[in-house]
C-alpha cells in the first residue's frame, strides 16, 4: 500500500491532474515488467476474484474468472490504463492467461473481502480519468450474410467479421479455408518470391549513369527507365496496370466525361454548397490534380482539404467583396471592383467561373476590367450569387464581357437582373451596349429571353402610331443589331414594298402580360432608384 501511495504522488500534478508524461512513462514501465511484478490494479483483480469465488464456497471456475477479468477490464477501459481490448472484449492473452495461483501475482486468502473492495475503491478514486484511446468494437455487430455466425476473415488475419467484404461464407469458403492458404495459392507465392529475389540488388554504376543521363536528356517530359530497378515480375505487372489504367482513360474521353491533356476539378466545396463542375479551369496543377477544390465563399481563395478550409474561415475576416457597394435593394448588392485595385480577388473570380464557362478565356489579366458582383445577404454575410465584367474602356461599346450565375443560383431570376443591372449602367452611362461575343449557350439563352421581355414591354407601353428601332434602342440601351435579331426571332419584322415593317403580335404581348400578373411584385427587379453609382473617369 504505501508503495501504491507514492506513485500515484510522483504521477500527479499539482492541480491533482496525472502529468501525461509521466502517466506515459508509467505505462511503458508496467507494460515491460516481468509476471513477477505484476501491476498493482491486476493484483487487486485477481484478489476480488479469488475473495468472489472464496465467498461462494466453490472451486476456481475459468469461467468465473473470465467474467471478473472482463469486468474489470470494461472498468479499467473508463481510466484507459488497461491494455487495448481485443475484438472479443477481453484483455490480451498475455494478461488475462497468467497463472492467478503464482505467488507473486497473489494476495492472502484470508484478507477479508471488505478490505480488498475498498483498497481498490481507493486506488480507483485517486486514478484520474482520461479519454479513451483505444478502439472498442461494436459487439452487437453480425454479418449481413444468411446463415454467417461472424467468425473467421476472408484474410485469415482476424477472429471475426461484420461485413460481406471479409465474409468466408459470401464467397464460398471456410474460415479455415482462408487461415490455409491451398496448395496452388503456395505454390504461386514460391513462384513470385523466386522472381523477386533480384530486385533488390541495386543499379550498377553503369545503370546509374544511363538513368541519370536519361533524366537530364528529357526531365518531366518521359517516363524515368524502370528496367533494372526492381523484378521483371513486378516491371511486368506495372505495364499492365497501365495499359489497362489508359484503356479506361481513353473510353472516358470518347464519350466526353473528362478533358483531355489537363487535369479536371471534379466538385468544389463552395460555402454550404457542393457543386459540381462542367468545364476545365486552369488552377494551378498541384490543386486541379486533386480532384475537389475547397473555396471560400467570401475571398474565394481555393484550398486542398476541409481542415485547411475550416481554419481559413476561422480568421477570414472576408463578409463580402471588396470594393465599393453601388446597389443595394432588400438583401440584393451589387459591388463594384476593380482588376488593379483587387488583382488576386478578380483572378480567383475568373479561376472560378471558368468551371461553369466554355468559352472563356481571361484569367489572370484583369487590371483593364470593373468586375460588378451580385450578393445575397443574410446573417452570416453577402453570398456571391454571380457577377459580369466589362472592359473600362470598350471601343465597341460591349457592357459585358464575361456574365455568370453561380449554378445554385440558377432559374430563379438573378441572370436577368444582371443583364438588367449591365443596361442599367449603360442608360447611366448614355450608351448603346451589347455583350461581348460569342455568348455560352446559357447566356444566349438568357440574353434572347431578356431582350424579348424588354421589346414587348416596350411595344405595350407604346401608344404612337410609327415605331423606329433607333428609338427603342435609345431608351432601352439595346443595340440595334440584337433589337432586329429578336424582331425577327419573334416574327415581328417584315420586308414590304421595299420597306422593314415592325408587326406589333398582340398575342405575344397579352401572353407575356399574363405572365407579368402572375408573377406578381417579384423581388427579382433591378430598381433603378437604389443605384448609387457615377461613371468611372475614362469611360
Amino acid at each position: 500500500m504505501p508503495r501504491r501511495r507514492q506513485r500515484h504522488i510522483a504521477g500527479s500534478g499539482s492541480d491533482g491532474t496525472e502529468d501525461s508524461d509521466s502517466s506515459a512513462e508509467r505505462e511503458q514501465t508496467n507494460s515491460s515488467e516481468s509476471d513477477g511484478n505484476v501491476p498493482k490494479r491486476q493484483r487487486l483483480t485477481r484478489a476480488s476474484t479469488r475473495l468472489s469465488q472464496s465467498s461462494q464456497g466453490g472451486p476456481r471456475n475459468p469461467a468465473h474468472i473470465h467474467f471478473h477479468n472482463a469486468v474489470d477490464g470494461k472498468r479499467a477501459a473508463d481510466h484507459d490504463e488497461s491494455p487495448p481490448l481485443t475484438p472479443t472484449g477481453n484483455a490480451p492473452s498475455s494478461e488475462s492467461e497468467l497463472d492467478i495461483s503464482s505467488p507473486n501475482a497473489s494476495h492472502d486468502e484470508s484478507q477479508s473481502k471488505d478490505q480488498a473492495s475498498r483498497d481498490l475503491d481507493k486506488d480507483m478514486s485517486h486514478r484520474p480519468k482520461r479519454r479513451r484511446c483505444h478502439e472498442t468494437y461494436n459487439f452487437n455487430m453480425k454479418c449481413p450474410t444468411p446463415g454467417c455466425n461472424s467468425m473467421g476473415h476472408l484474410t485469415g488475419k482476424h477472429e471475426r467479421h461484420f461485413a460481406v467484404s471479409g465474409c468466408p461464407l459470401y464467397h464460398n469458403l471456410s474460415a479455415d479455408e482462408c487461415k490455409t492458404p491451398t496448395p496452388k495459392q503456395s505454390k504461386y507465392k514460391e513462384q513470385v518470391a523466386e522472381m523477386r529475389k533480384g530486385r533488390n540488388s541495386g543499379l550498377q554504376k553503369e545503370q546509374k549513369e544511363k538513368h541519370m543521363e536519361h533524366r537530364q536528356t528529357h526531365g518531366n517530359t518521359r517516363e524515368p527507365l524502370l528496367e533494372n530497378i526492381t523484378s521483371e515480375y513486378d516491371l511486368e505487372l506495372f505495364r499492365k496496370a497501365q495499359a489497362r489504367a489508359s484503356e479506361d482513360l481513353e473510353k472516358l474521353r470518347i464519350q466526353g466525361q473528362i478533358t483531355e491533356g489537363s487535369n479536371m476539378i471534379k466538385t468544389i466545396l463552395f460555402g454550404r454548397y457542393e457543386l459540381d463542375t462542367w468545364y476545365h479551369s486552369p488552377y494551378p496543377e498541384e490543386y486541379a490534380r486533386l480532384g475537389r477544390l475547397y473555396v471560400c465563399e467570401f475571398c474565394l481563395k481555393y484550398m486542398k482539404s476541409q481542415t485547411i478550409l475550416r481554419r481559413h474561415m476561422a480568421k477570414c475576416v472576408w463578409k463580402h467583396p471588396p470594393g465599393d457597394e453601388v446597389y443595394r435593394k432588400g438583401n440584393i448588392s451589387v459591388f463594384e471592383v476593380d482588376g488593379k485595385k483587387n488583382k488576386i480577388y478578380c483572378q480567383n473570380l475568373c479561376l472560378l467561373a471558368k468551371l461553369f464557362l466554355d468559352h472563356k478565356t481571361l484569367y489572370y489579366d484583369v487590371e483593364p476590367f470593373l468586375f460588378y458582383v451580385m450578393t445575397e445577404a443574410d446573417n452570416t454575410g453577402c453570398h456571391l450569387v454571380g457577377y459580369f465584367s466589362k472592359e473600362k474602356n470598350s471601343f465597341l461599346n460591349y457592357n459585358v464581357s464575361c456574365i455568370l450565375t453561380m449554378p445554385q443560383y440558377m432559374r430563379q431570376g438573378f441572370g436577368k437582373m444582371l443583364i438588367d443591372f449591365s443596361y442599367l449602367l449603360s442608360k447611366v452611362e448614355e450608351k448603346v451596349g451589347s455583350p461581348e461575343r460569342p455568348l455560352s449557350d446559357l447566356g444566349l439563352i438568357s440574353y434572347r429571353s431578356y431582350w424579348k421581355e424588354v421589346l414587348l414591354r416596350y411595344m405595350y407601353n407604346f401608344q404612337g402610331k410609327e415605331i423606329s428601332i433607333k428609338e427603342i434602342s435609345q431608351e432601352t440601351a439595346v443595340n440595334p443589331v440584337d433589337i432586329v435579331s429578336t424582331l425577327q426571332s419573334l416574327q415581328m419584322l417584315k420586308y414590304w414594298k421595299g420597306k422593314h415593317l415592325v408587326l406589333k403580335r398582340q398575342d405575344l404581348i397579352d401572353e407575356w402580360k399574363a405572365k407579368e400578373v402572375k408573377r406578381g411584385n417579384s423581388n427579382k427587379t433591378i430598381d433603378p432608384t437604389s443605384l448609387k453609382w457615377t461613371p468611372p473617369k475614362g469611360t
